[in-house]
């Protein structure tokens, strides 16, 4: 049974709003959630925020420079009250969520701070901005009290609970005609998805679960995002076919904690499961799993991960340090020696794996002793991707509270250390990648100036990823050499040898259609 088809409907004159989005890809999916509601509604999406009666900018409150930049992207909005179409500013996502009405009383550009409990309502709560009323901020509070502490009881009471990107549908939703044609409950015609896409993309983030049970001493999230809650299985599915007929060729599975998948469903086995049905739905090349807890990962789900066709070699997990004393300290579990048993593991079954990883540089109590656990641990890993943080208090969390605290002074020069070294080490596993076969997702055909190194004026540039490549972040492929008069085109798969590396991004050669699969 496959989500419906019927286009939206033909949307009020007048109502014009764009979504600014800051932060990761699960706030992607918040967005385009908000997009859909607010298609619903009749409102008109525009790309650019001068053109909107409304600017909602979904913030990010993850780390001191994330929330920096929301606020800065809110204030820019602010500004086009005075020079553009604009007349009001929105402020929505975790920064809003985990501040309210303290962002509020310092951000007085904005007309409203809305919390996750009125996204359901959000066409209702614009116009009502519009019309001249100013919604009282949001309050917040701690999301992990609305819910169960037992994951097993959770799932009866998570209808009642703002979950955003787990399309929660409630019989308001059903109007004569909203953005997916939807008039009734359910009809033969298959369940609706309450989302529009905001860009052109092959590729779009898909949430299987919200929230995080995990307690790391920096972390803030669980606070302002809750216990963790999974997504049912067949609604996952359901809204992969969704983007599957809307041309998305990768889904790009998001959550805190993927590797929790199923623990309230009463199945840590889920995962391992839908996989392979996510993986055969029509349209769908990809699927790539992302943000794997090591001290979670089982035997079991690499085997998924590694045999099932479809499923990227690629691995997303969040080792945030080496040394097994200070993960004790952040709350959490292994060490150097634990962590390299755990990569052998993955090439033992997918040798040319893409592995990405993060890590906190100067949290409080790091020694030169712990630094040097780390780099050695990076030296060993072979990591394709690492992702280098330098610590900062979070508000509310145990972090905050801890002495020893590093100066600012030494956090910057380790953060720069470790990232000297990471650029070297990462640049080095990329040109280890030459020679090695590749597909490549096209996701971007640029037309050079001439001063594009490579490239003459008017040539194409076609850029895309190959399956160790994460979206955003992880480098990109530039391809090069096809044969036989076309060359490829966004959303096409390709295969490639790569020849060259510039930094982490691959250079590859398109080779023939009848060429072996790697």
């Amino acid at each position: 049974m496959s989500p419906r088809l019927t286009e939206p409907a033909a949307p009020a004159q007048g109502r014009t709003v764009a979504l600014v989005t800051l932060g990761c890809s699960r706030n992607e999916v918040d967005s385009e959630e908000l997009a859909g509601r607010l298609t619903a509604g009749g409102w008109t999406l525009v790309d650019d925020a001068a053109e909107a009666d409304v600017a909602v900018v979904n913030t990010c409150g993850f780390v001191e420079q994330a929330k920096k930049d929301s606020i800065d992207a809110l204030l820019e909005a602010g500004d086009l009250k005075e020079t553009g179409r604009t007349q009001a500013v929105v402020a929505v996502g975790c920064l809003a969520e985990r501040y309210g009405q303290q962002l509020a009383d310092q951000l007085p550009e904005a007309d409203a701070v809305l919390g996750f409990d009125s996204y359901q309502d959000m066409s209702g709560q614009l116009q009502a901005i519009l019309d001249g009323d100013r919604p009282a901020s949001h309050t917040p509070r701690d999301r992990r009290q609305l819910l169960p502490i037992a994951p097993a009881a959770r799932q009866e009471g998570a209808d009642a609970v703002a979950l955003p990107g787990h399309q929660q549908i409630q019989p308001a939703d059903f109007v004569a005609t909203n953005s997916q044609g939807t008039d009734e409950v359910a009809s033969a015609s298959g369940p609706p998805v309450i989302r529009a896409r905001l860009d052109g993309r092959p590729w779009a983030p898909l949430k299987i679960a919200s929230g995080c049970d995990r307690r790391c001493a920096f972390c803030a999230i669980p606070m302002f995002r809750g216990s963790f809650v999974s997504r049912r299985p067949h609604e996952i599915l359901d809204e992969a076919r969704w983007l599957a007929q809307r041309g998305v060729r990768e889904v790009f599975l998001v959550s805190e904690n993927t590797t929790s998948y199923g623990k309230d469903l009463g199945d840590l086995r889920l995962l391992e499961q839908m996989l392979p049905e996510l993986a055969a739905i029509e349209g769908i090349d990809r699927v790539r799993v992302s943000y794997l807890q090591p001290a979670e990962i089982r035997p079991e789900l690499l085997d998924v991960m590694a045999q099932t066709p479809g499923v990227t070699p690629y691995f997303d997990i969040s080792f945030q340090h080496a040394s097994g004393r200070l993960l004790r300290t952040m709350r959490r579990f292994g060490d150097r020696e634990s962590f390299l048993a755990l990569l052998r593991m993955v090439r033992e079954r997918v040798p040319h794996a893409g592995i990405r990883s993060n890590v906190i540089v100067g949290f409080p109590g790091e020694t030169e002793e712990d630094l040097a656990e780390l780099t050695a641990f990076l030296q060993e890993a072979e990591l394709d991707v690492v992702g280098v943080f330098g610590y900062s208090d979070e508000d509310g969390t145990e972090a905050e509270s801890y002495a020893d605290k590093l100066a600012p002074e030494v956090i910057a020069e380790r953060v720069a250390l470790v990232c000297e070294l990471v650029e070297q080490l990462t640049a080095q596993r990329a040109a280890d990648r030459v020679g090695e076969q590749v597909s490549v997702l096209v996701e971007e055909i640029d037309v050079a100036d001439g001063d594009h190194a490579g490239w003459g004026a008017g040539e194409q540039v076609v850029t895309g990823r190959a399956e160790q490549q994460g979206p955003d972040v992880d480098g990109s492929t530039i391809l090069v050499g096809w044969t036989g008069g076309r060359a490829p085109r966004v959303g096409d798969v390709v295969l490639a040898e790569v020849v060259d590396t510039e930094g982490v991004d691959l250079i590859a050669r398109v080779l023939p259609e009848e060429a072996p699969a790697p």
